[in-house]
């Protein structure tokens, strides 16, 4: 972490976040006038470096993110993704555009980078996301600051640096390392244009009220948050389908997904098979330390978090009926958390995701599974929803009842994909347009229109030109 006090190439290292009210950052105008071709081509370079050099960066989410090698790799993919999908986009981001008018008047449609963008990312997607919002900030023009997760250090610094390898000026990209005192520092002192955030809804909900208490200009938040996402499986699906996607959305990056499935409803009349299946896959996945490649499921990502989990799990609640956990090598200590299968009668009590692999399951019938949904509804959040079923009406009329930002039929309910599957929910999971969608690069720009009256200058020159040519 040495290296990252070199600010001579754009990149700050604090521990202490009193440092940062001394700093004044400013916008970069080389690069808010750099055309849109050359932001575009260092974003496409940066995606060819990661490319090239994957191994790398497969060892980092490995070692420093707990990551499988199959997860690292996927993720690798998606910031791949981002970088190159926003390059894309930002072609239909021209700078000026005629609108349409009465004769005698022009009116131009102006698009300009919002200015001076925070962009603080999370630790569970410390490459992809990291990148995805620093991508999308930086191709319309903005300045950045990002602040990184404090346990993905590494990752964010090897990454950042890239862009710099690629032409992009020093004063347009900053990192910043440290904890969550850190990114309230910057956005207390810094005259920040924009927020970008994915994390927890409560360092949101933090977020969004330093934002208004601070004097001046309002600025806006675009946050990712999390999920209490659901699961429908009716008596028409295939159980042995229906369980291989419950266990990739459940147990998958152990649990540590926003995305990730955290309530399971099933029908009365499968409800003993599909759990009886359930439980035999989950004593098949295998626990351990991620740089073996036949481990399934790492750690947590801090033994706080795991600490967590364990306290949760010992709580007091009547609507448990039962708690299924397979056995784990004893050798690995608490930051390991099984996966975990707790099955209830009432979801009155679940309010709030647990970020791990704890699935809750419980029986619906065809009487209750309305008001079950409306009771998942009213719980306020929005991110992603599954069902599972053969039967079209019953798919369509589950999704109708739930505000889910992404729903997916017969299929799991994580691994978004960038421009196939625009992420983001609503409510209490998020605000703004999606992740890796078409209108997500609209957030990080704002516009102005310039309407001009031609006819003051003497004469409608259209009008003219129109009787001369008649």
């Amino acid at each position: 972490l040495s290296k990252c006090n070199q600010s001579n190439i754009g990149l700050v290292h604090f521990s202490d976040p009193a440092a940062v009210a001394s700093l004044s950052f400013q916008i970069s105008l080389e690069w808010m006038n750099a055309s849109l071709d050359h932001r575009a081509l260092v974003l496409n370079e940066v995606a060819n470096s990661i490319e090239a050099d994957s191994l790398q960066f497969i060892y980092l989410l490995m070692h420093e993110a707990g990551k499988t090698i199959q997860d690292a790799h996927d993720e690798i993919r998606e910031a791949v993704d981002f970088l190159r999908y926003y390059a894309q986009q930002s072609a239909s981001l021209n700078s000026q555009s005629s609108q349409l008018g009465p004769t005698g008047e022009d009116n131009i449609l102006e698009y300009c980078p919002k200015g001076l963008v925070a962009c603080i990312s999370p630790w569970n997607f410390p490459l992809a996301i990291t990148l995805g919002q620093i991508a999308a900030a930086l191709v319309t023009g903005n300045t950045v600051i990002a602040k990184a997760s404090e346990e993905t250090p590494l990752i964010a610094y090897k990454a950042i640096s890239l862009f710099f390898d690629h032409g992009l000026p020093k004063d347009a990209l900053h990192l910043l390392l440290g904890n969550g005192e850190l990114g309230q520092a910057i956005i207390s002192s810094q005259a920040i244009d924009l927020v970008v955030f994915t994390g927890s809804l409560k360092t949101a909900k933090s977020i969004h009220n330093n934002l208004s208490a601070k004097p001046g200009k309002i600025v806006p938040l675009i946050a990712e948050t999390g999920g209490l996402n659901s699961m429908v499986v009716d008596s028409s699906a295939l159980i042995e389908r229906a369980c291989d996607d419950i266990m990739r959305s459940a147990f998958n990056s152990a649990g540590q997904r926003c995305s990730a499935l955290r309530l399971l409803l099933v029908h009365e009349t499968i409800y003993e098979e599909l759990i009886s299946m359930l439980k035999g896959m989950m004593n098949e996945l295998i626990v351990g330390n991620p740089m073996d490649s036949s481990v399934d499921m790492g750690p947590m990502i801090t033994l706080d978090a795991a600490t967590e989990l364990y306290d949760y799990l010992d709580q007091s609640d009547a609507a448990r009926l039962s708690i299924f956990q397979p056995e784990i090598l004893s050798e690995y200590g608490k930051q390991w958390f099984p996966p975990t299968l707790i099955e209830i009668n009432s979801i009155e009590s679940l309010n709030e995701e647990k970020f791990g692999p704890i699935l809750h399951v419980m029986q619906f019938t065809e009487d209750t599974l309305d008001s079950n949904l409306a009771e998942i509804e009213a719980k306020g959040f929005g991110l992603t929803f599954g069902i599972h079923t053969r039967i079209d009406a019953k798919a369509i009329h589950a999704s109708r009842l739930i505000s889910a930002g992404n729903t997916y039929i017969n299929r799991d309910i994580i691994g978004a994909v960038v421009e196939s599957q625009p992420f983001g929910g609503k409510n209490l999971s998020g605000t703004g347009f999606k992740a890796g969608g078409p209108n997500y690069l609209i957030q990080f720009i704002d516009e102005r229109t310039i309407s001009i009256n031609t006819v003051a200058i003497g004469g409608n020159a259209e009008l003219l030109n129109q009787a001369s040519e008649d």
